[in-house]
Parts: structure tokens; sequence; C-alpha cells
């Protein structure tokens, strides 16, 4: 169990001798102390000098009565003056806290991450403070050490997380929730705001203490008399502020009839049903949808409190037309860590609410979900499992037709968007559809994620990757950095995307999109209602935007907002060259326009021959416009270019006031967490630096994609596939020349092959899943993504070839 007992010399100081153990995870107990004469032949000027050119101090004492300490300086001085001096001598007994967990910990340490030993620090003040760290930094330890490559979990949460939220609620809830009905956020704030996107009512009552993050133009909003449900502008939501009290929230709904209902409850009213009930009652009457916020009353303890809503939840399933919202903030540890979860019974609200995430936000941070997902799990291995049946709960009120639906334009993309297919009970899902890599995280990534969280008191000058940022896109793309310029983060660059769309909007433009933008992006600005149009491309130019054409469009196009990935074009991945971007800069500032440069998919290109490197601040010098609406915004993403898979920093470069004070009406952006921002700072160091070790990793990076973008094409081509080349990136684009027209059987699903439903047909037949031509937009082109560990990629190789067995094989044999 980790007890020892040590003898220690005092000249260090006691201080510092018991720091030594207590950063180690020791609890410490002095159970002796004496002093020692110190051997008159001693030489301490080594210690002398070490006071000298640092800020320590050693502990003497002048003969063996003297009670206060004197330092080296003077003890020297006192010996070469005839004194005698001694020293402290302490019997300590030292035992770890949670022994098993602490070794995990220094398991993890010797395994190659010695550097990270030196920040190790798990002295704590606090026993619940260790409590609930120590346990978690074990668990990080064990995942970091186990997943090479960061596995890719489902847009509405981690499983593991959803299952540990679904447990709590039934073993200290007595509530039966299932993963499927729990949907995770990143911040209650993004929970809210992305229910009412998804709804979009003309007009919402909110509590007053959950408006400060919504947008500002929602808050402003006067259209409420002679409103007409059936033709509201989508997307303006007009949102009243409403008090906490029951009584009183239940007289404005009474009165003004809100198509949905966002509230929290007081604290005398949380403690019994009763309120909840008469809200759930007089919500049903008007036919508003309901959520209710239990963050500030679900405790995570092994003696939770009365909680009036769950206590309901125990006895009847809540009806359809009501969700809970929890944010879950209250840890000892981080203050600023957030994670947020939405209850729904309702199959098609559940559905939704996780499309809506994978749309607008793309994930919650994994790491977060971890965290919680520690506290969450000590919880349920401290219950004892209960014997006793579930207790039957009453069934559902049937909820009437006249409760809003999900908005026209949420509905139409949620119907044509392609979204994450998750594994199945028979056979687990090969992903070539996903915008992220999956190659295995290098050492130097995992040290300092782990680092951030070993560290105590980090200083905010060790989070700040501001300049690092502005020295890693000046170095990139010559991106001129100034102080005009403002620099805002997110959890992801398609969270920041999204606010930019949102801007858009307000600014009442058009958001234009090259044919084969990537369509994640592109159904995100449909379903908020973006009024958006399409650049042509063509195939012998890569997909990429010529002049010519951009300028024809920009005739058409009042306000015109234009979308340019790049060096990299995801999906398709060719690359603009710095002429390239020179001449459709000029086009745009010609006629106005905002651009929005997204390099998040670029720094892994590895067929640059004839390629030159972008620099924007020439391009953007030689730009004369005389529209002050041309600007340039530049987006990014940490991950992909530091092989940091899996650990998401995106950024957003700003360089116009009016822009930045619009962006900022939209408050409820999900930001990384601190420890996040210490991680790639670190590595951003490293890069900036031109750190030889992490500049090898990226170039054994950039040859394992090259490598794989290889072997992908020739297995295609030899499967009947015409391919488009990749220079860059982790994804291609490739038509089913040699399928399309053919038909295919499978386990009772019959059709005739094209490139919108040649993406199941692989998919039920192999377990493959690609993007089809729906999602890239360019008529018969599907997109793959290679970046797989390499067993995946190898089953994935195997998937195509027997598909084409499958269906070419069988045509041949019927004559086809």
């Amino acid at each position: 169990m980790g007890i020892m007992v040590f003898n220690m010399g005092g000249r260090p100081g006691q201080g510092v001798c018991e720091r030594l153990f207590r950063r180690r995870g020791f609890r410490i107990t002095k159970l002796w102390q004496t002093k020692i004469m110190q051997a008159a032949d001693t030489d301490i000027s080594a210690l002398v000098e070490i006071e000298k050119n640092s800020r320590h101090r050693f502990e003497f004492f002048m003969d063996l009565v003297g009670d206060q300490p004197v330092c080296a300086r003077t003890a020297w001085a006192y010996m070469k003056s005839g004194g005698r001096i001694s020293h402290a001598l302490s019997v300590y007994s030292c035992q770890i806290r949670q022994p098993n967990q602490v070794k995990k910990i220094f398991e993890f340490l010797r395994d190659g991450f010695h550097e990270v030993s030196s920040s190790l620090d798990l002295s704590f003040d606090d026993d619940s403070v260790a409590d609930e760290k120590i346990p978690f930094l074990a668990y990080l330890a064990s995942f970091l050490k186990e997943n090479k490559s960061n596995p890719w979990e489902p847009p509405a949460g981690c499983l593991n997380f959803r299952n540990l939220v679904a447990g709590f609620m039934k073993s200290y809830h007595h509530i039966p929730l299932t993963p499927d009905n729990v949907v995770v956020f990143p911040s209650r704030a993004v929970a809210i705001e992305n229910a009412l996107r998804l709804f979009s009512p003309a007009l919402a009552i909110v509590d007053e203490h959950l408006t400060r993050h919504l947008p500002k133009q929602w808050l402003t909003s006067l259209a409420i008399e002679g409103r007409v449900d059936c033709n509201h502008s989508e997307e303006t939501v007009t949102v009243i502020e409403a008090p906490r009290q029951s009584d009183l929230l239940i007289e404005l709904i009474r009165k003004l009839k809100p198509q949905v209902v966002v509230t929290g409850m007081a604290q005398f009213e949380a403690i019994t049903s009763a309120a909840f009930e008469n809200l759930l009652s007089i919500t049903k009457d008007v036919g508003s949808r309901l959520f209710i916020d239990i963050s500030e009353h679900l405790e995570l303890s092994s003696l939770p409190s009365s909680n009036g809503v769950l206590k309901y939840l125990a006895g009847k399933t809540l009806p359809s037309h009501a969700a809970i919202l929890c944010g879950l903030v209250k840890n000892q540890v981080y203050s600023d860590l957030e994670v947020a979860f939405a209850i729904s019974e309702d199959a098609d609200v559940y559905r939704a609410l996780s499309q809506t995430i994978e749309l607008l936000e793309g994930h919650t941070s994994q790491i977060s979900q971890h965290y919680y997902g520690c506290l969450f799990h000590e919880l349920l291995a401290f219950q004892i499992a209960d014997r006793h049946p579930q207790q039957e709960r009453q069934p559902a009120e049937v909820i009437s037709q006249k409760v809003i639906g999900f908005s026209n334009s949420a509905m139409s993309t949620l119907k044509e968007a392609e979204f994450f297919v998750p594994d199945s009970k028979e056979s687990g899902v090969i992903h070539m559809d996903l915008d992220r890599s999956f190659l295995p995280v290098p050492s130097v990534v995992n040290a300092s994620i782990f680092e951030s969280f070993v560290r105590q008191n980090i200083t905010d000058s060790e989070t700040d990757v501001g300049s690092s940022i502005q020295q890693l896109v000046k170095d990139s793309y010559g991106f001129p950095g100034d102080g005009c310029s403002e620099i805002i983060y997110g959890n992801t660059c398609l969270a920041l995307f999204n606010k930019l769309v949102l801007c858009c909007i307000q600014d009442q433009g058009t958001l234009l999109f090259p044919l084969g933008a990537n369509g994640h992006y592109v159904s995100a600005a449909k379903f908020v209602n973006a009024k958006t149009l399409t650049i042509p491309t063509k195939l012998d130019s890569g997909f990429k935007i010529e002049p010519r054409v951009l300028a024809d469009t920009l005739e058409k196009v009042s306000r015109p907002w234009v979308y340019i990935s790049g060096p990299t074009i995801n999906p398709t991945g060719s690359l603009y060259s710095d002429s390239d971007i020179q001449e459709l800069l000029s086009v745009c500032a010609k006629y106005g326009a905002r651009v929005v440069i997204d390099t998040s998919f670029s720094g892994l290109e590895f067929q640059i021959d004839g390629w030159k490197r972008w620099n924007l601040e020439r391009c953007l010098s030689a730009v004369n416009s005389a529209k002050p609406s041309f600007s340039v915004a530049l987006l990014g993403e940490l991950s992909f270019e530091l092989t940091a898979a899996g650990h998401d920093l995106g950024f957003l470069i700003l360089n116009d006031s009016a822009l930045v004070d619009t962006f900022h009406s939209f408050p409820s952006l999900s930001r990384p967490h601190s420890t996040l921002k210490y991680t790639f700072r670190k590595l951003l160091g490293l890069k900036n630096q031109k750190d030889e070790h992490l500049s090898n990793l990226i170039v054994e990076h950039k040859e394992t994609l090259k490598n794989r973008a290889d072997h992908l094409t020739k297995t295609l081509e030899s499967c009947g596939w015409d391919v488009a080349a990749s220079r860059g990136g982790i994804s291609l684009l490739a038509k089913p020349t040699a399928y399309l027209g053919k038909t295919i059987k499978v386990d009772g699903w019959e059709a005739k092959l094209d490139g919108c439903n040649i993406k199941e047909a692989i998919q039920r037949a192999t377990g493959l899943c690609i993007n089809s031509s729906s999602w890239t937009g360019i008529a018969d082109h599907c997109r793959f993504s290679f970046a797989l560990e390499s067993s995946e990629f190898e089953r994935a190789m195997g998937c195509i070839t027997r598909f084409k067995d499958l269906v070419l094989r069988n045509a041949q044999m019927n004559g086809n």
C-alpha cells in the first residue's frame, strides 16, 4: 500500500523535504526530529554558491540549541569564525494516496515520458481535489498508452460517457435511461442555442439566467405583434426573458403562447416535482416545447439531495415535447471545464439533436468527456447494484400535433445531409467518410497533453497561443500579423465557421462555395438557412476556382462571401499555388467580397513538385480595392498540421473591426480548455523553432499520406473507378465509372447504382463508409478519406475489391 519510513537530513529545508514527498502523491507525518552536528571539516561552500545563484536558502542551526534556522552563507561564516553548526534530522512516515492509481501514472511516465516527470505535481491541500484529479490522471495515462491513434466517437458524445450518464441516472435516481436518450454538447449555452436553431421558433421564452450567451439579435427583436408562425423568418428568433419563479413563468406562457420555453428551476421549487409538472402541463396546453435546465441541482455525489425533476422521471416517462438540459461545471479542479448533456425520450428529437451537434459543432472534446466520465465512474463504482426490479413507469401522455416541429431549413438539411454512421451490433464500420486523421499520435503530443493536466498553477502566459499562431500562419502562408487582427479560438474549426455563416446572414450576404467543397460545411450553412450559391469548377483543373468563373459569378451577387479551402482543398486534395490565390483575391477585391480562407486541412502537402508556397502578405499588398467590404478572414485548425488527431483547437483571424463586432454578437461559441491551449502552445513552440524531432515526425506523416493516396488510387483504378489525383491532405475524389447503372442486391435491398446510392450499397455490402456525390456536390464523384489506422486501411482496400467482385462479376455473369 506504499507505506514507507524515511530518515531525512534537513539541510535543504523542512519545506523542501516535505514538498519532495507531497508532489509525488504522498501523505506525510513527521514522527520524530532532532539536530545533528555538522562535521567541522565539511565544506559547505558549494551550498553557499547555490544560494548566490538562486533564491533557495538552505537550513542550518547555530549549535544544537538554536531554534531559528540560518542560511548556508551565514552558517559558513559562523563556522569560519570557530562556531559549530547543526542541521535537522527528521523521520517521516509516508503513505501514497490512492496507490493503485498513482502507480499507473508512474508506469506511464516510465514508458518514454520521463520529460514530463518534472512537471508532475500530486500535492493537494484539499483531499476532495486529490480524490477527483488522481483517478482522472490514472485514466488519462491508460487512455493515452492504449490508444495510439485517438478513436473516433459519435458526434452525439462518447458512447462510454453516455453509458455512464445513463448508469448514474439509473443507479442514483432510478430512471431507466439508455445512451440513446443522452446527447452531449460542449456547454449548456451551446445546447440551448442549437436547440433553438433546430426548431427556429418565432417566439421563445428563456430563463433570464440563461440568456447571456444567446445572439443579441434574438434578445432585441420586437417581432411579437402580428407574428404568423408559418412564415416567420427562420433565422430570426424572438426571445423574451422570463423570471425563474414558476407561477410567474406560467402566467407568461399562458399569455404569450411561445413555441419554445427554456427555463431552470428556483431552488425552493426544485425539491419537489410539483413545479415541473405544472410546467409540463401548461406547455402541453399551449403547444410549447419545454427544455428544463437542472444544472444547478444535479449533484455528482454519492449522497445526492432531492431533485424534483428526476423524481418525476423515476415514475413517469418524459413527454415528447420536453427535454432535460444539464451543464456539468461542478468539479473540484477546473472551474472552466464544461460538458453538457440533453436527455430526451423521443427518438426523433434525440436523433435531430445528435445531427445538429454534428453539423454545427462537429463534436464535443473527448478529454472533457473523459474527465466527467471519471467522476461518474467513481460514483457508480461506489454504488451497490440494485437487485430489486425497476419500478414500472407510467407512459408519457400523447402530445397534440400543434407542438412546433423542426424548422423547414433544418428538416430539409437533416433529410439530405450525410451523417455519422455508428457501428452495428454485428460488425464495425470502416470510416473513409470523416474529416480527420486516424494515424498514430506521436509520443511528443501525448506528453504535452499529459503535462497540461499534471501541472498545477499554470499561468495565463503558458496558455497564450496567440503569438505562436501568428508565427505559424506567417511562416506557412505569409499571412500578415498586425495589431489590428484579432484571434478567436474555438473547440473546432467547424464551430468557428458556423459563427461566420451567421455573420454572413446578419450582413444579408450570400455565401459562395466552389463546386466540390466540404459537404459538411455546405450542409451546416443550409441548416441555419443561409443564402448560398455554387461557383462552377471543373475536373481538369482539380475542381479549383478559376478567376474568370469567379468574376462571372460575383457579377450576379450582392454582398458576396467567398469560401476558399486552401492551400490544400478539402475534399479534393488539389493545391492552390501562390499565383492562384493572388488572382482569386484580386477578383474578390474588385467586387468587394468578404473572403474566408480555410486552412484547416492544409500543412500536409505531399506532392509539391512545381507548387509555390503562399505569401498572402505580398498578395494582399498588391491588391487594391475601392470597396471597403473586401476583407480576408483566415480559418485554421492546429491538430491536423501538428499530427495531434482527435485533439482539436480551431482558430479564426479577423482584421475587420465591424466583422469582429458582429462575430462577438454570437457569444455561445464553444472554446478550448486551458489545458488544450497549453498543449498546443508547447507543440507550436517546437514547430516554429523547427525542432528536429517534430519536423521528422511531420515528414513521416506526409510520406505515410502519400503512400496511402498512391495505394488507394491504384486499388480504385483496378476496381473500375476514375480517380482525381490528390496532392495533399487526407482525402481524394473518385468516380465509380464501371458501376453506374449496374444493379445490386444485398440482403433484400436492391438498387440501380448511381453516384448517390453507391454509398449505401458499399456500406451494406462491405461495411465501408464513404461520402457520396450528394456530399461532394460533384455529379457521380465520391470522397474517400485515407488517413486510417494501418489495419483499417488494409480492411478498406479489401472492401473496395470485394465490392467490385460482388457487382461487376455478377454483372458479367448476367450479361450486363
